[in-house]
């Protein structure tokens, strides 16, 4: 099958970024190979690993709020379909696997109910096909999955059918054909740093190289500091004995508390200079900025070369770089989630399935005081900017403004019927005019009283 070789095998470099994403990297890079014999049970499991850094200082600020369809609700069912299926969770799993694989699936298919579920799928489980010519639309998709037994399952996904071979089915000859009742492939890909006509690539392509120059330096480091970093003495002049087989004897057993004496007044005692480790510190630090500018993550995220907190300011102005590549990430991520929530509405017979002017709502990728913050949006408000906007500015969620609204709408009520309790103003109408008779029938001796005489 043409799709089952498309996805990536044992030897793909995606499973590679996973192990230094999880610090499994070490390859005990040592100058020479006799102290890789010596240090290997000493350094098997030693770690110092920044490429999880790199990739969780993006994923971190990649929150999904909401998504709203101009000139129609506040996105409630799209929410419903993301809380059913538990995206506030699993969203953050997506966009990490595409940060450190390159890419990742999203499924939207109906449950027993009809209702849509979105179901996350790693890189390595699935394979797509694009159309001819097109750069999102998918003219297969193929899901392979393994259960503990070791029993695989195979979907395959068209526009006009979709073919499914149970677990435990040998044969892929033997599955199952069903119509598509959706037209389309339920598969929307999440891929990372994607390029016109390229395949999406890792955050960590460019980083592995220095973060194997910094555990090489470490290492070497490590390994100087067992052999020259203590001030080793020498003794001259003394005769050397030797045991019964020729091999020579340690004359002295060097120790803090051991005095060193000889007799032969030509021996002479003296030590060598300990190793200055700091050569070490210096080049792991320079490695460590070309890290931080190859993955445009702040040098105070690695604590490189200061000994105090930067300000907030300095933070802000440092973390520019970070927040520009996460704010472009939510392009390309912000679009694939559209495309999942149209799927949820095909999935559904909405007419909002065709919804293109949806938008894809993200938490503020920004860090900043809520002095600051609160002082903008306060500035804001008196150029008339709708109120609901500043409550998502201010990083309330969708849920939460939801719940705003319908407070307001029972503090009116009640603001009202408050007023209703309180004493009524009476109308204020014209003075009555001492020369107009009175209103109504009061007899003809009134009436006579206020006619004007001739």
């Amino acid at each position: 099958m043409y799709l089952y070789g498309r996805v990536p095998g044992p030897l793909h470099s995606s499973h590679l970024y996973s192990k230094y994403y999880e610090g499994e990297q070490q390859k005990l890079a040592f100058s020479q190979i006799k102290y890789k014999a010596a240090f290997a049970s000493v350094f098997s499991e030693w770690r110092d690993n920044f490429c999880g850094t790199i990739v969780d200082s993006t994923n971190e600020r990649l929150h999904v709020d909401s998504f709203r369809i101009s000139g129609e609700d506040d996105g409630k069912d799209a929410r419903e379909f993301w809380q059913r299926s538990s995206m506030d969770a699993y969203s953050s799993s997506v966009h990490l696997e595409s940060l450190i694989t390159g890419v990742s699936y999203v499924v939207v298919w109906a449950d027993a109910k009809g209702e849509p579920t979105i179901t996350p799928v790693p890189g390595p489980n699935m394979a797509v096909s694009y159309k001819a010519g097109s750069l999102w639309e998918l003219e297969a998709a193929a899901r392979f999955e393994m259960d503990a037994w070791g029993r695989q399952q195979v979907t395959l996904w068209t526009e006009e059918y979709v073919y499914e071979v149970a677990y435990g089915t040998i044969e892929w000859d033997q599955g199952v054909t069903k119509p598509n009742p959706l037209r389309i492939v339920p598969v929307v890909p999440f891929e990372n740093r994607s390029r016109l006509g390229m395949d999406p690539v890792s955050e960590l392509v460019n980083c592995i190289p220095i973060q194997d120059a910094i555990n090489k330096t470490t290492m070497d480091a490590l390994t100087a500091s067992e052999f020259a970093a203590f001030p080793q003495r020498f003794v001259t002049g003394l005769e050397i004995q030797e045991d019964a087989n020729g091999n020579p004897i340690e004359p002295y057993n060097v120790g803090q508390d051991k005095l060193l004496q000889a007799e032969d007044p030509n021996a002479k005692f003296g030590s060598f200079a300990a190793a200055d480790l700091k050569n070490y510190v210096t080049l792991v630090d320079m490695l460590v900025q070309h890290l931080a500018t190859v993955s445009r993550v702040p040098s105070h995220y690695f604590l490189v070369n200061t000994t105090t907190a930067p300000s907030g300011e300095a933070i802000i102005s440092a973390e520019a770089g970070l927040v520009a590549k996460v704010k472009e990430r939510m392009l390309h991520f912000g679009e694939a989630w559209e495309r999942v929530i149209r799927l949820c509405f095909a999935v559904k017979g909405d007419k909002r399935k065709d919804a293109f002017e949806m938008e894809t709502r993200w938490r503020d990728p920004e860090y900043r005081t809520e002095a600051q913050h609160i002082d903008a949006l306060l500035k804001m408000k008196q150029l008339d900017v709708p109120l609901e906007f500043l409550w998502f500015e201010a990083g309330f969620s969708a849920t939460q403004i939801a719940d705003f609204r319908e407070m307001r709408k029972q503090d009116a009520k009640a603001q009202a019927e408050i007023q209703k309790l309180m004493p009524q103003p009476q109308p204020q109408g014209q003075q009555p005019n001492p020369n107009k008779p009175p209103q109504g029938n009061s007899g003809n001796a009134n009436r006579k009283i206020h006619e004007a005489k001739p």
